[in-house]
């Protein structure tokens, strides 16, 4: 694989929106609907309270994934919008992607890595799996939907 460029953008920004968009529409195909209704703002994920990052492959745009603080203690980030483009797929982006993420997380002082996920994914159940997450009581706007299923994993 060439080296993947990650980099530090705005949830805002036009290449987030971009892959945010595709990652939604992924999701739709899934489960129907607008793909997941979890309320976000952009400034959730503005240092030091969160960070979205994007991957690129000889310039492109590949894959995205970011975190913004989870509770009151200051130690957990939440994993969101998780996504690599079909045509990067099968090259390990989406683990250097979420490797990055997890970095970022830990340099800002996260101990603690926890994510929703459903069970129509599992190509991501599989991911982190492998990266050695664990199965943890749901939280979040889906907690209670049938197929939601939450991961934690010590940073």
């Amino acid at each position: 694989m060439t080296e993947l460029d990650i980099r530090v953008v705005r949830f805002d920004s036009e290449v987030a929106l971009q892959l945010v968009s595709a990652a939604l529409a992924d999701l739709a195909g899934r489960y129907g609907g607008t793909g997941d209704d979890t309320p976000l703002g952009a400034d959730q994920f503005d240092p030091p309270d969160g960070a979205f990052l994007v991957g690129y492959l000889a310039g492109a745009p590949v894959g995205c994934g970011g975190w913004r603080s989870h509770g009151d203690t200051g130690e957990i980030a939440e994993l969101k919008r998780m996504y690599t483009a079909p045509e990067a797929r099968g090259r390990g982006v989406a683990r250097r992607m979420l490797a990055a993420v997890e970095r970022s997380a830990r340099e800002h002082g996260r101990k603690r890595l926890v994510l929703e996920c459903g069970d129509k994914q599992p190509e991501a159940i599989a991911l982190y799996t492998a990266a050695g997450y664990e199965r943890i009581p749901n939280f979040g706007y889906y907690r209670d939907h049938p197929g939601c299923i939450s991961f934690g994993r010590t940073l």
